[in-house]
This record gives structure tokens, C-alpha cells and sequence, in this order.
């Protein structure tokens, strides 16, 4: 029997779509849109008003309130590059009372071209910021395009936590102490450092470090339960990870890693080594993964516990049935809507997503 060309494309089409398609597509949910014509939507928080922070990678800070986007003023240089730009933002716990807010972009301040990762607070007045404070900036600069993380999460004794990814060089940052970049750092809310941070009796160690071994951390929260610090980071052509947070820490990259090269070639024949942590799950093929919250609202049913991570590569919001601190099942939510950049849990205890040149959406669940 033959068979026509066009008849075995469609076959060997589809046979290839249901192999990458390992999740099964969850049909019960839909969504609202909250903000609309959003391009990158990098990061968003929730003020007590129940307005909205919205950072644009463009470099665009969007107050969104009562149905209105404002844009606000006062915001410092900002290198926008490749994977650069206006990138995550929060708020204080005690915002209410203090009015600080955080944000983390790519800064062209300092010696040498390019830019690096930094983190600052400010204050809203009007549609202007004030108070403007410079928190971290990372050294060298590089005009390098990828990888300057970046999240922000405050823990339950009131650290910051961010990421700052290794910028493209990856056998000499991330396992260097001593350098920045391919780090997660700790600070406290002024921008000083904590007594206690692992490195800070380190000889010529950035004192701020707190792990390392990092390639590009996109994703972090706080577990709703134990407080640990969660991240996910995007691997090279596979080996995405999942990973708890501890102190001092090496997370093994690029000594250990499930990916390859993009071309296919190895870059280590090894995925795991003693002294390194290994990721408690990881994505084979990547799904380029950003931003990451648990739903610990009982506004979803029995999802309630899940971590839910954005995918880029495949426009999905993946939710994770966490047991035991292993990820035990996975469902695609928004499949194909767009490119899932940003993930949180409203005040009303509904999930908000950012999604590519679409804007912010709603979670609903039938």
C-alpha cells in the first residue's frame, strides 16, 4: 500500500506532538483578563489598595489601579539587553507602614560596557518614584545578553532573597565565590549584609552570597508550610531544575547537570558529585521555566499545596503535585496561551499569571 507524503508529515506531525506532550492538557479551567496589552510582564505585585506593580522588560514600571495603567517616573538607567531589562518586583511585608517596594534590573552603572544585575527600593508618590536606594549592583559589567536571573522573595524574618544568573560565563562564575553571578544572594531589607550569611568570614567572598552553583534562577517562593526558599532555573538543552535552598550550598553547575550543549554536544559526563546538591526534579526536554508560587489559598480544591511554574518554551502554566518534596505529577493549565513569564498568588488568594503580549490573567477553575 502506498502511502502519500503529505498523509505521512500529519502522521509522523503528530506523532511527535504527543511525544513532547508528556502532561495531560487540563480542559476545566479558564481565565480572566485582569491587565491587558502587557508585552514581557516580567514581574507584578499586589499593594494593600489591591493595585498592581507591574514591571515591563522594556523598562517600563506600570501602576495598574482601578482599571487605569499608569506609568511612573523616576526610574534609574536601565540596561535593556537580550535577557536584560526592568525585571522581577515586591513589596515589603510591612509595606503598609514603611511603603518600600523592590525591584531588580539589569544597570549599566559601573566600570565597563554593558550591564549586570542589581537590586533596588523606592517609594511611590503620585506616578513618580522616590527615595530611590541602591540595595546590590553585580560587577564586572559584560555586554553579554543572557542570564541575569532574576528574582525577588522575602522570607518569613524579613531577608531579601535574589538570584542573579552567571551572565553567559559558565565555567567562571557560578563557582566562584568570589565573583558574582550564578548566585543566590541574601540581604537584609536596608541592603546590609546578615551576621549570619555563610561566606561572611570568607576570605575576598561576596559577602551577600548565600548558594551558588546557579546557571539562570527564574523562579523563586516560599514554601507555604516550612518557609524553605524554592527556585527553578533554566538548564542548557535540558535539565531544568527544581531546588530547595539551603545555605552555603553548591548547587553544581556546570559540574553536574542533566542538559547537554544546545548543539547536542556534552559538557560533563556527570549528574551528580558529592558536596553538590541535586535538584529534587528537573525537565527533559527544558520547558523554560519562569516564575514559581505554591497555591496555598483553598480557592482551588484539592490543588491547594501545588507549585505551580511558568513554561516559555511550550506557553504553559504547569502545576506540580508535590509529595514528599518530589514532584509526583505534572498538568498543563492556560496550554498554549503564551509565554507564561510571571506567577503569583493574589491577596484574594487567586492565581495571577503574566503571560506575553497578552497581559495578566486570572486563574479560574470550574
Amino acid at each position: 500500500m502506498k502511502i502519500r507524503l503529505p498523509f505521512l508529515c500529519l502522521i509522523l506531525t503528530c506523532m511527535l506532538a504527543c511525544a513532547q506532550d508528556k502532561n495531560p492538557i487540563n480542559t476545566e479551567n479558564t481565565y480572566d483578563i485582569v491587565v491587558s496589552d502587557l508585552s514581557i510582564p516580567w514581574g507584578f505585585t499586589f499593594l494593600p489598595d489591591k493595585s498592581i506593580l507591574i514591571t515591563e522588560k522594556s523598562g517600563k514600571l506600570i501602576h495598574f489601579k482601578n482599571g487605569k495603567k499608569t506609568s511612573i517616573k523616576g526610574l534609574p538607567k536601565i540596561y535593556v539587553r537580550g535577557q536584560g531589562g526592568l525585571l522581577d518586583i515586591v513589596c515589603h511585608p510591612d509595606y503598609k507602614n514603611n511603603g518600600w517596594f523592590y525591584f531588580s534590573y539589569a544597570s549599566p552603572e559601573g566600570e565597563g560596557n554593558g550591564g549586570n544585575t542589581a537590586i533596588a527600593r523606592a517609594k511611590l508618590k503620585g506616578d513618580s518614584i522616590t527615595n530611590f536606594q541602591l540595595l546590590y549592583k553585580a560587577t564586572p559589567n559584560t555586554t553579554k545578553g543572557q542570564h541575569f536571573g532574576s528574582r525577588l522573595v522575602f522570607n518569613k524574618e524579613g531577608y531579601l532573597f535574589f538570584t542573579i544568573g552567571e551572565r553567559g560565563e559558565r565555567d567562571i562564575n557560578p563557582q566562584d565565590i568570589t565573583r558574582d553571578c550564578g548566585k543566590i544572594y541574601r540581604i537584609n531589607a536596608d541592603g546590609s549584609i546578615p551576621a549570619d550569611n555563610p561566606f561572611v568570614n570568607t576570605i575576598n567572598a561576596k559577602k551577600a552570597i548565600y548558594s551558588y552553583g546557579h546557571r539562570n534562577p527564574q523562579g523563586m517562593t516560599l514554601h507555604p508550610t516550612t518557609k524553605e526558599i524554592w527556585t527553578h532555573e533554566h538548564g542548557p538543552k535540558g535539565g531544568d531544575e527544581i531546588n530547595i535552598i539551603k545555605p552555603g550550598k553548591n548547587y553544581g553547575w556546570p559540574v553536574i547537570s542533566y542538559g547537554v550543549n544546545y548543539s547536542g554536544t556534552a559538557f560533563t559526563d556527570i549528574s551528580k558529585k558529592e558536596g553538590m546538591e541535586e535538584p529534587l526534579h528537573y525537565w527533559d526536554p527544558s520547558i523554560a521555566p519562569s516564575g514559581m508560587a505554591f497555591i496555598s489559598s483553598d480557592n482551588y480544591g484539592n490543588w491547594k499545596g501545588n507549585l505551580l511554574v511558568g513554561s516559555l518554551k511550550f506557553q504553559y502554566l504547569d502545576r506540580c503535585t508535590i509529595k514528599d518534596n518530589k514532584v509526583v505529577a505534572e498538568e498543563r493549565l492556560l496550554n498554549g496561551l503564551g509565554r507564561v513569564r510571571s506567577v503569583e498568588q493574589g491577596p484574594d488568594g487567586y492565581i495571577y499569571v503574566g503571560i506575553e503580549n497578552i497581559g495578566i490573567v486570572k486563574l479560574k477553575r470550574k
